[in-house]
């Protein structure tokens, strides 16, 4: 019975229509990472930053997930042993493929956050600038996101899962962005088999013992067929 610790990244949503970050014509072309993705930013213009985001959530609604997502989820309800998905995206497509054990560690465009008391709860489609909390009332609320200088979420909760990790899998990561670029050495140490899913290798594909090519929605599937033969 292996304990399973799997890490999403922008590549497994790319194939349900979610636009990455990092491609040629990916979001940070056409957006400046510092008017957008800081604390700094979102203090200079606020609503730049609000309307960006009501985009980016206007468009992961209008999308479903795909046979990757599915795939995992299956693999959470058929598996003998835990399987936890990490991901780096902010959309809800595993969510709404079944997966339950999941932990957004850049936060949710679902979510709204405040800024005052860290109250959290459901975003609207439309998140307004000065939104009042529905906790404290003050006018703070901001996405749930977690911008470049924040930490990211659970981390204490994702580490302790890579030291008893059997199987560590990082699917569609570009493996540019740390802390999760360090998770494939993190649960090497431990002992765990390593497995890079993707595209084209990685900046850290070389530290995987393993690596799958190939489109998330064929490679997936597959993986998780071969776990659950046994």
């Amino acid at each position: 019975m292996s304990n399973i610790v799997i890490l999403t990244g922008a590549g497994i949503s790319a194939e349900s229509g979610i636009e990455t970050f990092r491609a040629d014509t990916g979001l940070w072309a056409q957006h400046r990472v510092e008017d957008v993705a800081t604390p700094e930013g979102f203090a200079r213009d606020p609503a730049r930053v609000v309307a960006f985001y009501n985009g980016r959530r206007s468009q992961a609604a209008s999308v479903a997930p795909n046979a990757a997502h599915d795939a995992l989820a299956r693999l959470e309800a058929a598996h003998a042993g835990e399987v936890l998905v990490v991901t780096q995206n902010v959309d809800d497509l595993h969510e709404r493929s079944g997966s339950n054990n999941l932990i957004h560690m850049h936060g949710a465009l679902n979510s709204a956050l405040c800024g005052a008391c860290e109250h959290r709860w459901p975003a609207p489609l439309e998140m307004q600038v000065g939104q009042k909390c529905p906790a404290c009332n003050a006018p703070a609320a901001r996405p749930d996101i977690v911008w470049f200088g924040e930490m990211p979420y659970q981390m204490d909760r994702i580490f302790a899962a890579l030291s008893r990790a059997d199987i560590f899998v990082a699917i569609g990561t570009s493996g540019n962005v740390y802390p999760a670029a360090g998770f494939v050495a993190e649960a090497a140490r431990a002992g765990a088999r390593t497995l890079e899913i993707n595209l084209e290798p990685s900046a850290v594909g070389s530290q995987f013992d393993d690596a799958l090519l190939g489109p998330a929605t064929q490679t997936v599937p597959e993986w998780v067929d071969s776990i659950l033969a046994g």
